[in-house]
């Protein structure tokens, strides 16, 4: 698998500390002391993509819920290297070991009896995988799953992010020290993919909603990320804002996107999207 393809998933930021709050509060990102108010019962779990780590990736996703009213966490899952703050590299099954581990481990720390999922790419895929797989179903109320390569990709118009993010360093050395074991997974015909498609996706009980871009150049053909299946909701970003150029990455960036994961999240209160012009990339 080439180091090209690693860093087209890379989100990733240094990692950022959460100093504790003095008191419980009823939003927060990465707090540990939140409670979930009345309005947002349930915590949000958000899942990074490959190569990147949870401050990372949601540095614009996870501060906007925090602001409408939700506790927000987003760990890095799948170090293969601990030291080094990248994730998603080891075997999926590992990956869902762990993230199955972080669920409970919120649920416990915010006194919610569900909570929510939100993934992005390996993250997306994760996000369909980990209630399917690691008998967390029933801990699960709403999936929103952006871009997640669910039939497999072919990876087709590689952009190497890593590279513009000035981060290839740290994936390399994560490559030649251990290689990716989720790499050859995700692939059109991968071991998880086939494991995650035989036999239904959609558990009873839980809401999906899949959200792709045309513009993606990543997860090809862009249609792979969908669940046809009873329960879920796919969309295009282009079928609210037709003019929104976002791509693979940029899902996370994206203002627009932003909303419709949030209204997602709570249909009953809705609001109306802005668009906004994601990252192409």
């Amino acid at each position: 698998m080439p180091t090209a393809l690693l860093g087209a998933f890379a989100l990733a930021a240094a990692l950022v500390g959460t100093a504790p709050a003095a008191s419980a509060s009823s939003s927060g990102f990465n707090d540990w002391t939140c409670r979930p108010s009345a309005a947002h019962p349930r915590p949000v779990l958000l899942l990074h993509g490959l190569g990147g780590n949870g401050p990372g990736n949601y540095a614009y996703l996870g501060p906007y819920l925090a602001d409408r009213g939700y506790c927000v966490f987003a760990p890095t899952y799948g170090e293969a290297l601990p030291p080094i703050p990248v994730g998603g590299f080891v075997p999926i099954d590992q990956s869902a070991r762990e993230i199955s581990g972080t669920i409970d481990k919120i649920l416990a720390a915010t006194g919610a009896r569900r909570l929510d999922i939100v993934g992005h790419s390996e993250g997306g895929f994760q996000s369909l995988y980990v209630p399917k797989f690691a008998g967390r179903a029933d801990r699960a109320d709403r999936v929103v799953a952006l871009a997640p390569p669910t039939h497999g990709t072919t990876f087709a118009g590689l952009v190497t992010l890593a590279q513009k993010l000035g981060i290839m360093p740290q994936v390399d050395q994560v490559l030649s020290g251990v290689g990716c074991a989720a790499c050859t997974e995700l692939v059109s015909g991968g071991a998880a993919v086939a494991r995650l498609n035989a036999g239904p996706i959609a558990q009873p009980g839980l809401t999906y909603t899949i959200l792709a871009s045309h513009s993606d150049m990543l997860v090809t053909p862009n249609d792979t990320a969908f669940v046809r299946e009873p329960g879920v909701t796919n969309a295009y970003v282009q079928d609210t804002c037709p003019d929104d150029p976002v791509g693979h990455i940029g899902l996370a960036y994206d203002s627009g996107v932003a909303q419709m994961v949030s209204n997602a999240l709570d249909p009953a209160h809705a609001r109306p999207v802005t668009c906004g012009i994601g990252p192409a990339a």
